[in-house]
């Protein structure tokens, strides 16, 4: 909209797009348009429905936000198109609200390292005040029953079984079925408890990281679920874990650790533990879906459809992983394989969709040489830092760190080369010490293959990794092939996507 457009006097104006609304940043103000659009979940069709969702939106987040949100406004003709005020006809109408700060929204100081756990503290203290005083009733607890929670489930799952974008494939999609249909029928004394226990609430129904602002020494958890009900009548475990999900998501599981510590702690719900994985993989679920809306949304810039299909595809891919956790045994991972076959990526995608810790040979070697993990070391094969000294000292800490992650009921991915039998010998002696399963994820690929990860990743100079062409070809004079002998084996062609290749070895682990 034109500047003349606002009752406000502005000199520059901003469009954000949604799946479902038209954010227009004018100043200091934020008005927000719904779009008329009809998911099923949500109908903004009409221009009665957009009117009274507007006002809903103002109730509802005036309990967390009561000095932001300012009132709803209608928009009207005027000669020089629609406005957000004036006396021509009413055409739609627009929450108005006071503008925060794009940079002090939680995303962004999480992605830049800017949030302290003393600050998510403070966060789930505010969360579990507004859970406590939230309203409750014989209605709103029926939204716990195992029906309700199932019926929701079930819109989801179909939803992504018509997407195509869904990067989950139909049988990964009927085993979270599954799953969650076992655990919904066969824990219902839990459910129940959670219904008398008065846990079902009017929650948020949306409280991730790009809605919370941090500013002013303030909390602003904002844009709750005005649109439905369902989604806002749910368990507060269920709130509280849109929250970790997102955390996890972003790596930050520090953080999440923090947040559910607190949150504990001042709401006193002892049972939360029982549920909050359940939860979180709906929450990752319905944000995969949400994400995959957006990248299916003409209206959406070009490259930011993008960024949504990739969020979508690692919000599934969390999903995916929440569900692994609860069927693997605590275990000790590790990579094996020559330099650029994959062992780090495959790490990574693993450590990321299982939540568990992941120890890179190069970064632990680097640290411990008090070099910053991004220093070049080009140096000849088995000399310098990459000594048989300095590699038996690395190998050492991995183990310790290995110990120290299963010690705790923790699986660890420990991500090295592992050329030699002796250096797997060890940690699988310590698997073994501890009754654990020990899991060696060989990885491989097309000689022409690795030979180009190599000569991508020296010249971008961006890598943790020394390895170079010259090192590949000395490792292959001496490397060890993995046998049965070792322990769970499991061979890896690296040149099939990363989230295909965890469903892979979810599959070949299932007992």
């Amino acid at each position: 909209m034109k500047h003349d457009a606002y009752p406000e006097v502005v000199s520059s104006v901003e469009l954000i797009q949604t799946h479902v609304s038209w954010i227009f940043l004018a100043g200091d103000t934020a008005y927000k348009i719904k779009k008329p659009v009809d998911f099923g979940f949500l109908n903004f069709s009409t221009i009665d429905r957009r009117r009274f969702y507007c006002h809903e939106e103002v109730r509802l987040n005036s309990r967390l936000c009561p000095d932001i949100y300012l009132g709803v406004v209608e928009v009207r003709e005027s000669p020089g198109g629609a406005a957000f005020f004036g006396d021509g006809p009413i055409i739609d109408y627009a929450v108005k609200m006071k503008r925060l700060p794009a940079e002090r929204m939680l995303d962004r100081l999480v992605e830049h390292g800017e949030v302290t756990s003393a600050d998510m503290r403070a966060v789930a203290r505010v969360i579990a005040a507004f859970h406590h005083a939230a309203a409750t009733s014989p209605a709103i607890s029926e939204y716990g029953q195992r029906e309700r929670i199932m019926a929701n489930w079930q819109e989801n799952l179909d939803q992504s079984a018509d997407d195509h974008q869904t990067p989950l494939s139909a049988d990964e999609l009927e085993v979270i079925r599954e799953w969650v249909s076992s655990f919904v029928k066969n824990r219902s004394e839990l459910f129940e408890k959670r219904i008398s226990g008065g846990f079902i609430r009017e929650c948020d129904g949306d409280i991730h990281l790009e809605n919370i602002c941090l500013t002013d020494g303030k909390i602003y958890i904002f844009d709750c679920i005005e649109f439905n009900e369902r989604f806002r009548y749910c368990d507060t475990a269920a709130d509280i874990a849109f929250l970790l999900m997102d955390l996890d998501f972003h790596r930050r599981r520090d953080l999440a650790e923090a947040v559910l510590d607190e949150y504990l702690a001042a709401s006193g719900d002892t049972g939360l533990c029982e549920v909050i994985d359940f939860y979180k993989l709906y929450r990752a679920f319905v944000r995969g879906k949400v994400e995959s809306f957006r990248q299916n949304d003409g209206g959406i810039d070009p490259q930011e459809r993008e960024l949504a299909g990739g969020r979508s595809a690692a919000y599934f891919r969390l999903a995916r992983g929440y569900l692994e956790r609860q069927r693997l045994k605590t275990t000790l991972f590790i990579t094996c394989g020559l330099t650029g076959s994959g062992k780090s990526t495959l790490a990574a995608q693993l450590a990321f969709e299982l939540g568990i810790a992941t120890y890179n040979s190069d970064r632990v070697r680097k640290q411990m040489a008090a070099l910053p993990p991004d220093t070049a070391m080009h140096v000849p094969f088995e000399t310098g830092l990459y000594s048989a000294a300095a590699s038996e000292a690395t190998y050492a800490e991995l183990l310790r760190l290995a110990e120290a992650e299963l010690a705790a009921g923790r699986s660890v991915i420990i991500d090295a080369c592992f050329i030699s039998r002796e250096q797997r010998h060890r940690f699988g002696q310590l698997a073994a010490s501890l009754s654990l399963p020990f899991v060696v994820l060989h990885c491989s690929c097309p000689d022409t293959e690795q030979r180009r990860r190599l000569l991508k990743r020296e010249s971008s100079g961006e890598s943790v990794s020394d390895g170079r062409l010259e090192i590949l070809e000395l490792q292959q004079n001496s490397f060890q092939p993995p046998d049965d002998s070792e322990g769970t084996v499991l061979n890896i062609a690296t040149a099939t996507p990363p989230g295909t290749l965890a469903s892979q070895i979810y599959a070949r682990l299932m007992p």
